[in-house]
Order: structure tokens, then C-alpha cells, then sequence
């Protein structure tokens, strides 16, 4: 009978080291996540966490999202973002706080709830101002718990019993008592300028709160007739805002253009232009607008040129000037102007100003003294007493074009005014909310002057907030990344004065008074009072802000103070994005939680929030403050889909966090942020989601094969690393480089840097590396074998680094993997620190080594993997290569180990022979070659080794080693 036969086969299977864990192959993340987040909640790990002393601070503060809706993709970025950094941050030895918070007045909910006064056909001007807010208050409560356990969902660690609100009463009194810092250092001043301006929501808009879309608007040029000089030549101007001509008071030309005079000579006959006119164009544009006017080359000419000395002083006739029913509205003279803003890059070269209506127009107004125009009402029509278009819309309620663009541009054509129109698609301001297009509109509003000098005494970065905003940002903010200095600078060095009020009811409102009778420019225009701030802020504290809106209370205020009656209360509210910006005072400076100096470490936000959150807390801090409210800023792009195309529902590609947590679980969703370069825009789709879980499944298998192996570990086992073979003795010195590595990583939030080189070194230093080579010790060497033990040692060391390295990213299975190893009702790896590692056990000559020894093993296995494929073999094991070294110390270094344990060939042999042609080479390994060889021998029955020793034993079908590990 044959040896091999199994009436002669001994079972060894019990007593082989087989890995033992009950750390499931499948996570089952999405049932299972929810109990690690209620374990977390009951034994409190974030307030542990604050128990532990002498640390240093670390705050990431946090950018409030907005309470109105569920979340959408580009939340969990953000806020798994921010997660990644408090937790790392705190594991690396920082107390690393974090407190969320939530915006909570403005627009977007005052809108709402509007939506459902109209539905029920109320109008809320007569709802009582009181009741409307609370109604607002109530709404955004309702959402703040709904985001509250979306955001909780994603494994988001943080105060989140206790997170702050811009609505609490605190929050409400200290946003007033910014405001009234500006009252009193003399930031705010009541201006009436153009702003951009929502028809339908009838409120100002600060620019964070516009968004450009693709509009399609009316272009119109337009003779203004000289009424002097020009020798009576037309000048003519361009516009895309026909609405706006009405409110025409000057004509722009620029000092350095070329301009000359042009006669009509032909026309076809749907041209509007007139044979023997004269018109002024600038030279550039001259083809341009004669095109517009359907005349070809052949219809006009150029007759001289026209010196801009020529304009100086002439007066033109303004197109509605005697228009039938006028009632000489019109019947002014129309200054020719010089504007440096003026260019022959489009239009004619000319342009039509209109004070109220753009901040060019307005400027130019303010340096010759022009009057300003205030024809448009809130609604975005026209004053109802408005010669000629009175009641007319611009914008509907709807979003939609009112009859004022057309009505213009007939009202032109009947007066022979019109030379040109036609239509043309162009970017435009929208409001972000209502998505309905803006105007500009002269109104009055508050405002907080950035260039005017503080009466405040902090002069150490400057004394304007301009100044402050400007020095901050280059000596004060650490950038990441540093491309979101240069963006927020030039922003701010060129940006206007804040516009600060808003004509709504849900918000802050603007507490000061102004005095009867007195103008905006009157030293006393304004009540500067301490006492009475004093007493606002009071109110607000125990009240909130609605108590503003209740009967007699300027009368509380001002009582014994002033005369109340000599004083108007402001209504108007604050921009949302002041309520936002002040938050460092009532979060940071505020909070027992908060930093000593009520400066945060960071804000980490998306780059739009450049031009809203980042700036408008900068402008705030340094009005207030004076500098800047953090010392770092971090920006990430936007969520797109697979194709990187912009999310949105009515494509159908979105991605919403909870289907992605109620298929895969928030590690794989957390996971897809690791593996990405949020500095750019991050595609999110059901492939890329595939992609991601396969890499979770790759790096949960190896740490649960790490759980098995160690089964029953002990630190009785453990082996001074002087001690250990050279293999492990690699393996520390790997560890030693990645602390260093996960340390600089994690400092530098280069997330996806830290995963990749974790990642990388789970699934090719040892899945497919050390793992494999050891798997015959750790399963066949006796226990007190000391490679085993070595082996089990590091992969203990190994176990202690990983868990904790990942943590921070994929918190949920991290606790899993851990609490299988350590279980205990307050045990978690979220308790603990980053393990140090020992300098000592870097080995760079060692390390190098190691590297030709790898490289050759490469050789020998893909060597292999040719006699697998041609089913020659059926594994390694039935291999005994020989391998032809030319290099003499490569050979010395490969002869120094057990070159066939590390190949896992049951023997090998090493030779600086000439290798034979046939020898099997790796082009990318040189010097190199293999000679396949099968082992001689039997095959081991306990450890698979074909050896020629197998069968010698007094352990049957077992090798040397086996049968004395059997005794």
C-alpha cells in the first residue's frame, strides 16, 4: 500500500497554531455602527477625553451649517474632515476640542415659512413680528435635531449635548454686543449706495450670497444728443440694463481712449440708424455698434478724429427729455464725464451712468456730485408716480422679466433714441435662495467702513479693518492650502464696505437708535452710549433678541439717558453672515470649552467660504478683535459625481450620506474622504463606492488576520527587539519610519498621504510580505519557539500602531478591531494616544539590506508564478529554485537568511554561476535569474514542506521541526 494513503495519513490540524478570532470576515456596518455610537454616548468618551491633564490646547472651530434641511454629500466631506483632524490631533497628545454649532436666522428659513403663510393665504407683514420669529425658531429647532443625528451618524465626535446655536440668547446678546463695538469705534455708518438686490425677497444681499448663472439680457445702444457742442454729434452709449435709463444722470467717456467721428452714408431697412447722422464712438468699437445697426463698411465712415478735450464741459440731452407725459421728469442736462473705468474692450466706449445702480456708476457719482435716483421700490418696480412707467416691474415676484426692459426700449425707439438691440447671454448675479436674478438698487443701509480709522486703541495690525485683514492674513494664518491666501487677499483688498442690514424679520436686529431730524452725515446722527448698550445686552441675555420688537421697549432703554422721543429705533437685521463671523466671541472667548485667547487653531471649510464664512469672520474679528480669529484656515473642493458633473436632483446624481451609511455603513463613506485629495473638487458615485469598499475589505482582512495570530498573546511571550531575527527587526524599523510619517501627516491633514502609506504597507509590506512568510512559523513553530514568539511580538507592536493610526479615519471599525482584542465596558481605542515608538529601532543599514533581499525574493516569485499558471505546481512549497546572484554582496546578504523561508519554497539554492540562457529573469529586478527546480522529498503532513527528511520520524509524515515541536 502507498505511504500517502489515507489509512496511513496522520490528521496534524490540531495541533497547528491556526489563527483564532471571532472578529468577523464582514463588518455588517450599517446594523452594527449604530451600537458602537450608543456605547460611545454612554460611556461618555468625549468628556473622558477632557479629563485628561496637561495637555495642550487644540480647537477646530467649527463653520456653522445651515438648519434647514437634511444633509447633503458635501457635509459628510466637510464635516468627516473635520473629524479626522480633532481625533488625530487628540491622539497625538493634544486636548482636541470640539464644539458644533448651526446658523440659525436669516433668509432661507424666514422664506420658508413665508411659503407656508402664502400656502394657508396669510400675508406675514400681518403676522405679529414676535409670533413670526418664534415660528422661525421653531423651525430651525426642529432641523437642529434632525442634523444633529445625521451629523452623529458619521461617527462625528464632539459636544454635541451641548453645541452652540446663533439663535440662543448668549449668542443673540454677545452678536449685538459686536454690532454696537462698531457703533461706538466708528465702523458703522448709515450710507445710501446701490446694492445687490433681491426683488423677490426684498432684501439687500451680501456677495456670499449671490451665485452666477448663465441670464439671457436685452443690449441696447442709445444716442444722447449734445446740447453744446460736438458740433452736434450723437454720443452713443451701450447697456445690458435698459430698466436702468431712466435713472441715467451722466455719460463716462475714458482719457485714454481713441474716439472719432462717424457719418452715416447708408442704411438698409430694418436699420434704426439715420443717413447723415454723426455719432462718437470710440475707434475700437466703431465696426462693433455700426454692425449692430445692421450698416456694413460701405454705410458709414470715419471723418476725423474726436480728442477727448472735446467732451469737457459738454452737456447732453437725456433721451426722455420731452417725452409725452413726462411732465419733465427728464428735462435735465446729462454731463459728459471722465471715468477711469471706462474701457473700448465692448459697448462703444461710452457709458451710461446711473448713480443708483452699480458701484462704478456710484462712485463716479460721488466725485462730480451727481444726484442720486430713487425710482425703484423694494418689490423691483418702479416708484407708482414715475412719469411714463410708473408701477412697472423689472423683476416679477416670480423670478420672472418684468414689461420695464421692453417699455424702455420702445419708450427709446419712439424718441429716435434707439441706434441699436439685441439680446446676449452672459453670466449673472442670482440670488442663491430664490434663484431669481438681482438688480442693483440704491438704498439706504448700514454699513461698516473698512478703511476708516478705529476708535478702538488695537492698532497692532493696523487701524482699519482692511488694514488688520490684510496683515493677518500674511503674518497670522497658516494656509492649507497656501493657494487660499492669495484668494481671501485680493478679496479683501479689493472688496467695498460691509453691507450690514438686511430689510427682514428673522435675525439680529442692528441695535441702535438714531436721532429725529438729524442726518447720516450729523456727528449725532447715531446714540453712542455705553450705558445704553449696557442695557440691550441684558435684555438680550435674558430675553433674546425678540424682546427688541415688544411694545415701549426704546423706552425702557433710553429712560433717564435720553429723551426717548427724540430717537427712531432701528429695525432693520443684522447679515447673517455678522451672526456667523461673531461666533469666535460667543464659541471661543466664551465657552468654558473655548481658548484662552478666543482664537481658534482652525476653521476648515469649502472654498467658496473664501467670500463668506473665512472673510466675513476675518472683517468681523479685526472690527472687534483686531486680527484675525484663527491661526490656521483649511479649504476643501467640491462633491461631484463619477463624471464630474455638479450634483444636482433634477440629473438624478446625487448622493446623499444616508443611502451610502444604509448600504455600506459611514466607515466606507469616511473611507472615500481618506482615499481623496480634498484640496480639489472629489467625484463620489456607486463605482467609485465599490472601489472603496473592496480597499475596507482588503485592510479589514489583514487586521483580522493580526487578531488571529495573536490569539492568546501575552507579554510573558514578548522578545527584546536585540533579539529578534532580522525579518522583524525590519518590521520595527518600518514602524519607526511610518510614526514619523503618520505624525507629519496627520499635522499637515494630509489624509489621504497618511492612508495610502498605512494602506500600502497593510497590503504589500505585510499581507503579501511578512505575513506570508511568517504564517509557517506562527502556525507551525513550537510556542516557545523564539522566531514565534518574535513574530508575535511584533505583530502586537504592529496591532498597537495600526488600530490607532486608522482610528481617526475609520473610528467605527477600529473600536471593532480593538475591542476584540481588549474587550471591557469602558475600554476603546478612542481612550488612547498614539503608541510612541522607539528611535532605536530605525536600522537604515538593515532597511537597505532588506530592499536587495526583497527585490531578489520579486525574482524567485514571479518565477513561480510562471509554473503555477502552467500548472506545473500547485504551490510554492513543491519549489526548489536555484537562483543566480551576480551581485557578490546581494549574495552574502540573501545567504545571511533563510532565503527559502522567505520565498516559502521548501528549499532554494544560491549561486553566482553563470546563469543558463533558459533561466527565468525579471526585467525590472537585474542580475537576477531562476532555474525552476522541483523539491526533493516527502511533503510534511503538519507544516506542507517537501523535504527529504519527512517520513525519518518518530512522528509519522512529519519533517524535523514538526516532530519536534510535537515532542
Amino acid at each position: 500500500m502507498s505511504a500517502d494513503t489515507p489509512e496511513n495519513t496522520v490528521d496534524y490540524r490540531d495541533t497547528v497554531f491556526l489563527p483564532e478570532t471571532e472578529f468577523p470576515m464582514r463588518a455588517n456596518l450599517p446594523s452594527r455602527e449604530p451600537d458602537w455610537l450608543d456605547r460611545w454616548a454612554k460611556i461618555g468618551i468625549y468628556d473622558r477625553l477632557r479629563e485628561k491633564a496637561g495637555r495642550p490646547s487644540f480647537v477646530l472651530h467649527d463653520g456653522p451649517p445651515y438648519a434647514n434641511g437634511h444633509l447633503h454629500i458635501g457635509h459628510a466631506l466637510n464635516k468627516i474632515l473635520k473629524d479626522f483632524i480633532v481625533r488625530s490631533q487628540q491622539m497625538m497628545g493634544k486636548d482636541s476640542r470640539y464644539v458644533p454649532g448651526w446658523d440659525c436666522h436669516g433668509l432661507p428659513i424666514e422664506w420658508k415659512i413665508e411659503e407656508q403663510y402664502r400656502a394657508k393665504g396669510l400675508n406675514k407683514d400681518d403676522v405679529d413680528t414676535v409670533a413670526f420669529r418664534q415660528e422661525c425658531r421653531r423651525f430651525a429647532e426642529g432641523w437642529i435635531d434632525i442634523q444633529r443625528e445625521e451629523f452623529k451618524r458619521l461617527g462625528i465626535t464632539g459636544k454635541w449635548e451641548k453645541p452652540y446655536l446663533t439663535m440662543d440668547y448668549h449668542s443673540e446678546a454677545v452678536i449685538a454686543e459686536e454690532f454696537m463695538k462698531l457703533l461706538m469705534n466708528g465702523a458703522l455708518y448709515q450710507g445710501s449706495k446701490p446694492v445687490m438686490w433681491s426683488p423677490v425677497e426684498k432684501t439687500a444681499l451680501a456677495e456670499a450670497e449671490v451665485e452666477y448663472h448663465d441670464h439671457t439680457s436685452h443690449t441696447i445702444w442709445v444716442r444722447f444728443k449734445p446740447r453744446n457742442g460736438l458740433d452736434g454729434a450723437k454720443v452713443v452709449i451701450w447697456t445690458t440694463t435698459p430698466w436702468t435709463i431712466p435713472q441715467n444722470r451722466a455719460v463716462a467717456y475714458g482719457p485714454g481712449i481713441a474716439y472719432g467721428l462717424y457719418e452715416v452714408t447708408g442704411r438698409p431697412e430694418n436699420s434704426t440708424a439715420v443717413i447723415g447722422e454723426y455719432l462718437v464712438l470710440a475707434d475700437a468699437l466703431a465696426t462693433q455698434v455700426m454692425a449692430a445697426a445692421k450698416l456694413d463698411e460701405t454705410m458709414y465712415r470715419r471723418l476725423r478724429d474726436v480728442p477727448v478735450s472735446e467732451f469737457e464741459g459738454v452737456q447732453l440731452a437725456h433721451p426722455y427729455a420731452g417725452i409725452e407725459g413726462g411732465n419733465g421728469e427728464w428735462d435735465f442736462d446729462v454731463p459728459m464725464l471722465p471715468g477711469d473705468h471706462v474701457t473700448d474692450d465692448a459697448g462703444t466706449g461710452f457709458v451710461h451712468t446711473a448713480p443708483s445702480h452699480g458701484d462704478d456708476d456710484y462712485q463716479l457719482g460721488l466725485k462730480f456730485g451727481l444726484p442720486m435716483t430713487y425710482n425703484v421700490e423694494p418689490d423691483g418696480s418702479y416708484r407708482a408716480d414715475l412719469p411714463v412707467f410708473g408701477g412697472q416691474t423689472i423683476i416679477q415676484p416670480d423670478g420672472k422679466e418684468g414689461p420695464a426692459n421692453v417699455s424702455n426700449i420702445k419708450a427709446l425707439h419712439a424718441q429716435g433714441a434707439l441706434l441699436a438691440k439685441g439680446k446676449l447671454k452672459h453670466s449673472y448675479p442670482h440670488s442663491w435662495r430664490s434663484k431669481a436674478p438681482l438688480i442693483f438698487r440704491n438704498t439706504p443701509q448700514w454699513f461698516a467702513a473698512i478703511d476708516v480709522k478705529l476708535e478702538d486703541g488695537m492698532d497692532t495690525y493696523g487701524e482699519t479693518i482692511r488694514a488688520r485683514a490684510l496683515k493677518s492674513i500674511d503674518e497670522l494664518v497658516q494656509w492649507t492650502p497656501v493657494t487660499g491666501r492669495n484668494r481671501l487677499y485680493s478679496m479683501i483688498e479689493s472688496r467695498p464696505d460691509w453691507v450690514l442690514s438686511r430689510q427682514r424679520a428673522w435675525g439680529v436686529p442692528l441695535t441702535c437708535f438714531t436721532k429725529v431730524g438729524a442726518k447720516p452725515t450729523d456727528a449725532d446722527f447715531l446714540l453712542r452710549n455705553a450705558e445704553v448698550n449696557a442695557r440691550i445686552s441684558a435684555a438680550f441675555e435674558a430675553e433674546g433678541a425678540d424682546v427688541w420688537y415688544t411694545e415701549g421697549f426704546k423706552e425702557k432703554m433710553l429712560d433717564g439717558i435720553v429723551d426717548p422721543a427724540d430717537y427712531t429705533q432701528v429695525f432693520d437685521v443684522l447679515d447673517v453672515w455678522f451672526d456667523s463671523g461673531s461666533t469666535h466671541a460667543f464659541v471661543l472667548r466664551d465657552r468654558e470649552d473655548g481658548t484662552a485667547d478666543g482664537i481658534a487653531d482652525l476653521y476648515l471649510e469649502g472654498t467658496d467660504q473664501h467670500r463668506g464664512w473665512f472673510h466675513s469672520s476675518m472683517l468681523q474679528a479685526c472690527a472687534t478683535k483686531g486680527r484675525a480669529p484663527y491661526r490656521g484656515v483649511l479649504t476643501h473642493g467640491f462633491t461631484l459625481d463619477e463624471k464630474g458633473m455638479k450634483m444636482s436632483k433634477s440629473l438624478g446624481n446625487t448622493v446623499a450620506p444616508a443611502d451610502v451609511i444604509g448600504q455600506y455603513g459611514a466607515d466606507i463613506l469616511r473611507l472615500w474622504v481618506a482615499q481623496s485629495d480634498y484640496t480639489v473638487d472629489l467625484r463620489i458615485g456607486k463605482e467609485i463606492l465599490k472601489g472603496t469598499a473592496d480597499s475596507y475589505r482588503r485592510l479589514r482582512n489583514t487586521l483580522r488576520f493580526m487578531l488571529g495570530a495573536l490569539a492568546g498573546y501575552s507579554e510573558a511571550e514578548a522578545v527584546a527587539p536585540e533579539e529578534m531575527p532580522e525579518l522583524e527587526r525590519w518590521v520595527l524599523h518600518r514602524l519607526a519610519e511610518l510614526d514619523e510619517a503618520v505624525r507629519k501627516g496627520y499635522t499637515a491633514y494630509d489624509f489621504q498621504g497618511v492612508f495610502q502609506t498605512l494602506f500600502t504597507f497593510c497590503t504589500v509590506e505585510l499581507s503579501a510580505f511578512y505575513f506570508d512568510i511568517r504564517k509557517d512559523a506562527l502556525y507551525c513553530d513550537g510556542a516557545d519557539s523564539m522566531r514565534r514568539r518574535a513574530a508575535r511580538t511584533v505583530l502586537d507592536l504592529l496591532f498597537h500602531r495600526l488600530t490607532k493610526w486608522l482610528a481617526p479615519m475609520l473610528p467605527f471599525t477600529m473600536e471593532d478591531v480593538w475591542l476584540s482584542r481588549f474587550p471591557g465596558e469602558t475600554n476603546s481605542v478612542h481612550l488612547e494616544d498614539f503608541a510612541e515608538t522607539p528611535a532605536a529601532w530605525l536600522a537604515p543599514e538593515l532597511a537597505t539590506k532588506w530592499d536587495g533581499i526583497r527585490r531578489a525574493r520579486r525574482a524567485v516569485t514571479a518565477a513561480l508564478e510562471v509554473q503555477r499558471t502552467a500548472k506545473v505546481i500547485g504551490a510554492s512549497l513543491e519549489a526548489a529554485p536555484v537562483v543566480h546572484v551576480e551581485d557578490a554582496a546581494l549574495e552574502a546578504a540573501l545567504k545571511s537568511v533563510d532565503f527559502a523561508d522567505i520565498c516559502i519554497t521548501s528549499d532554494l539554492s544560491l549561486t553566482n554561476d553563470a546563469a543558463p540562457s533558459e533561466a527565468f529573469r525579471l526585467p525590472e529586478v537585474p542580475g537576477i535569474a531562476v532555474v525552476f527546480e522541483t523539491a526533493e522529498g516527502e511533503k510534511c503532513e503538519r507544516c506542507w514542506k517537501i523535504l527529504p527528511d519527512v517520513g525519518s520520524h518518530a512522528h509519522p509524515h512529519t519533517c524535523k521541526r514538526c516532530n519536534d515541536v510535537l515532542g
